[in-house]
This record gives C-alpha cells, sequence and structure tokens, in this order.
C-alpha cells in the first residue's frame, strides 16, 4: 500500500463533537446494533433449522441477513468506540481495510437484492417452472455470483483509492472511510479518479435498479391473470421487498451516483444505510409473513426447551 504518502493515520470527525450528544449516541446505536445482530441472527438460524421455510425465497433472505450483520459491523463497532473516546484516529491500512468491506458487502447486498427481484419474478410469473429454473444449483451460483461481483467492485474502488497520495491534511469528515472523503484528502488532482469512481458506482447501481424495475413491472403485468387471493399473497411479499430495496438504494444512490463531492447531509445518510437498514429488514421480512413468525415461535421454543 506505498503510495507516495507520509500519512500513516486518519483521524475522523466521527457524528459529532458534542460530549453529551455522543454518550446519547452510544446509547443509541448501541441498542441499534444489539438489535442488527440478534435479529439477522434471528432469521438465519430459523430459516437454518425450520424445514416448512427451504424456499429459494428463504435462502437468500438467509445470505440477506448475513450481509446485513458484516455490512454493519464494519462500521458500527469503531462508530460506538470512537463516540466515547476524545481523539477518533484509524490507521491508513484500518482505512482502507474498512473502505474495502464497507464496498464488498455494500454491493454484495445490492446484488443479492436485484437476485431476490428476480427470484419472485420467476415465482409469480412462472410458477409451474419455479422449481426447476431456480434451483439449489442456481441459488448458489447466484448468490457466488453476488459476492464476485461485490469483489470485483470494492476491488476497483480501492485500488482507485489507494494509489492516490495523502501528503495532509489527515482529518475525514466522517464517521467512517469511504471513498468520497478521501479522494478530498488526496494532494492531487482527484478528477478523473473521481469520475471513475462515480461510474463504477453509477453503472451498478444503474444496471440492477433497472433489473429491478423491470422486474416488478413484469410481476404487475402477471398479477392480472391471478385470483385476488393470489394477488394479494404475491403483492405481500413483494412489497416486503420493495421496501427493503428503496430503504437500501435510496440513500446508495443519493451517496455514490454523484461527483466527488461531500455534503453535510452524508452522515445521516450513511447512518441510515449502515445502521437503521439493517436493523430493520428483520422486522420488514417478518412483520408481514406468516411463515417467518410462525417458524421464529418455533425456533425460539426449541431453544428455550434446550436451554431448560
Amino acid at each position: 500500500m506505498e503510495n507516495k504518502s507520509n500519512v500513516t493515520e486518519f483521524i475522523l470527525h466521527g457524528l459529532t463533537q458534542d460530549k453529551t450528544v455522543a454518550k446519547a449516541c452510544f446509547s443509541l446505536f448501541l441498542l441499534f446494533y444489539a438489535a442488527i445482530i440478534l435479529g439477522n441472527l434471528l432469521i438465519i438460524i430459523t430459516i437454518k433449522t425450520s424445514r416448512q421455510l427451504n424456499s429459494p425465497m428463504y435462502f437468500f433472505l438467509s445470505y440477506l441477513s448475513f450481509l446485513d450483520i458484516s455490512y454493519s459491523t464494519v462500521t458500527a463497532p469503531k462508530l460506538l468506540y470512537d463516540l466515547l473516546v476524545e481523539k477518533k484516529t484509524i490507521s491508513f491500512v484500518g482505512c482502507i481495510a474498512q473502505l474495502f468491506a464497507g464496498h464488498f458487502f455494500g454491493c454484495a447486498e445490492i446484488f443479492l437484492l436485484t437476485v431476490m427481484a428476480y427470484d419472485r419474478c420467476i415465482a409469480i410469473c412462472k410458477p409451474l417452472h419455479y422449481t426447476n429454473i431456480v434451483n439449489k444449483h442456481v441459488c448458489g451460483w447466484l448468490v457466488a455470483a453476488s459476492w464476485v461481483g461485490g469483489f470485483v467492485h470494492s476491488m476497483v474502488q480501492t485500488l482507485l483509492t489507494i494509489q492516490l497520495p495523502f501528503c495532509g491534511p489527515n482529518e475525514i469528515d466522517h464517521y467512517f472511510c469511504d471513498v468520497h472523503p478521501l479522494l478530498k484528502l488526496a494532494c492531487t488532482d482527484t478528477y478523473i479518479v473521481g469520475v471513475a469512481v462515480a461510474a463504477n458506482s453509477g453503472a451498478i447501481s444503474l444496471s440492477c435498479f433497472v433489473v429491478l424495475v423491470v422486474s416488478y413491472a413484469v410481476i404487475l403485468v402477471s398479477l392480472r391473470i391471478h385470483s385476488s387471493e393470489g394477488r394479494l399473497k404475491a403483492l405481500y411479499t413483494c412489497t416486503s421487498h420493495i421496501t427493503a430495496v428503496v430503504l437500501f438504494f435510496g440513500p446508495c444512490i443519493f451517496i455514490y451516483m454523484r461527483p466527488s463531492t461531500t455534503f453535510a447531509a452524508d452522515k445521516m445518510v450513511s447512518v441510515f444505510y449502515t445502521i437503521i437498514t439493517p436493523m430493520l429488514n428483520p422486522l420488514i421480512y417478518t412483520l408481514r409473513n406468516g411463515e417467518v413468525k410462525n417458524a421464529m415461535k418455533n425456533a425460539v421454543k426449541k431453544l428455550w426447551s434446550r436451554k431448560v
């Protein structure tokens, strides 16, 4: 990672400089992070132990929960620690590692949400051929493709960043290391790199968004020939996924599909997609899904009976 830099560490400004507000934020985000871990772990355990939840939709949901835990863990523990200390530092290597991991898990989640839309489209539009088209082998390849896509995207973003020289200042006006705040600190013209970064993120976000829109357009058209009960069941399932997509894609598009600039609202928007959305996803996919709720109750009963 030698990049002609004399910066060995970065100073993070964090969410707030006010100690009272910081303590309040620590308590709040600690609860949020605990909810992320417990809620998503419960979904993973429920799906892995339940015989009823063996369809591809729940297979993908278990990996979405794993990604939510991983993605929030990239930033949340460091955020919680920094809320309690006065000097918020991160090494150059640690900063680059956080940037890589954040983009890796975040992009993998974008691809997985797109795969889940494709899965719902096939399930609703071609129910008789669904098990043949989206079989276990295909599911495994689709999840693997999401991981590979996330890795390639993250490698591009990371390589574009580490080849820049950082001569100082070394203060990042954010609570974690990300591309745009780092580009501001580079002691060289970053216009071309900024365009490449935006193009990389933009191409992925835009292509996935197009696939999502087309998938749900096809679903809405095909629902016209279904019964009222079938339409309601399909809409309940799709509504949960659309909600998760909007909550994740909206903030990501705001942050990454633009030139290399930073806004005052970036921190709050980042909190939304790194902490709030991973916390809400378990609720989104369980509150409107009777199968998952019943399976969760059974899973909790089994765990409780084992302890007793």
